[in-house]
């Protein structure tokens, strides 16, 4: 028993950011159509710029705002000068595009900081926690209601405001939300806001756990894909239930089967659903937009 819930606690744990991950996926694919591939960059640059910021003196809270403001302008940035610019294109253009930030944005992380790990205080100290035998870090706590409020404010911002209302509009119809009066490009770029904004998040809450380097993005953006994927492209419930799972089979895999294979279940998961249920278990059979 103590095993097995040292596995659900850090399944959970990772999932919880699988889950971030996947919900800026969803976010940006609902508003525009757009797969961003360059979503795990904005968790490896809420961590980085975080380490940097406090090794040059800056209190952790500061630091983290800051990482937090610089990650939403690489997000807009990214959204102005390569999204916006290709609107219009093929699917699989898009993607290239995002893919090719991606690799932009790591080269430069491997420019402006270094090739090397890092890691952040935990926010409430090292001295783990017992549960049925269980060593459980307080971190992980930290992550798992960070990531439930994360999830319920955008449920909040998504039902009971204007802009969340807007942007659920563009999602649902662009044509139909251009002529009630609404900037779907705004709308757009406010996506790119979140995600970038949910995604550095989630770089500053997991790198006390899992350290961070400049080419984490890679695995973070394949494992949310999968997550994504497995809870149905679009879904913002999925998107949660996929990471969480993804990360459950990852740690009950690499732990009752082999660590070997740890990075290889979302590889999995994603080659299940494209044989199985390619919709997800959230996704929706067809969508038309006009």
């Amino acid at each position: 028993m103590p095993e097995f819930l040292q596995f659900l606690a850090s399944g959970l744990t990772v999932g919880a950011i699988y889950a971030l991950v996947a919900l800026g996926f969803t976010l940006i694919y609902n508003a525009s159509d757009v797969i961003n591939f360059a979503q795990g960059e904005f968790v490896m640059l809420g961590g980085m710029v975080t380490v940097f910021a406090t090794a040059a003196g800056v209190p952790l809270p500061l630091a983290a705002l800051i990482a937090i403001v610089a990650t939403v302008l690489v997000g807009l940035a990214l959204h102005r000068f390569a999204i916006a610019p290709a609107r219009g294109a093929s699917a699989v253009t898009l993607i290239i595009i995002t893919i090719g930030a991606s690799i932009l944005l790591r080269g430069l992380a491997a420019v402006i900081f270094d090739k090397r790990f890092h890691s952040l205080p935990p926010i409430a100290g090292n001295k783990p926690l017992l549960v049925g035998g269980a060593a459980i870090l307080p971190q992980s706590i930290i992550v798992l209601a960070a990531t439930a409020v994360i999830v319920v404010l955008l449920w909040a911002l998504m039902t009971r405001t204007l802009i969340g209302k807007a942007l659920l509009a563009t999602a649902a119809n662009r044509l139909a939300a251009r002529l009630v009066g609404i900037d779907t490009g705004r709308m757009v770029g406010l996506s790119f806001v979140v995600s970038a904004a949910i995604g550095a998040i989630g770089g500053i809450l997991v790198t006390p756990i899992t350290l961070t380097s400049y080419d984490v993005g890679t695995l973070l953006a394949l494992k949310g894909f999968a997550a994504a994927m497995l809870g149905g492209m679009g879904s913002p419930l999925g998107a949660v239930l996929g990471g969480l799972i993804v990360g459950l089979l990852e740690a009950f895999g690499a732990g009752y089967v082999s660590s070997a294979y740890k990075d290889a279940i979302a590889f999995l998961v994603i080659l299940d659903v494209l044989f199985v249920m390619p919709h997800g278990l959230f996704g929706r059979a067809g969508v038309e937009r006009v």
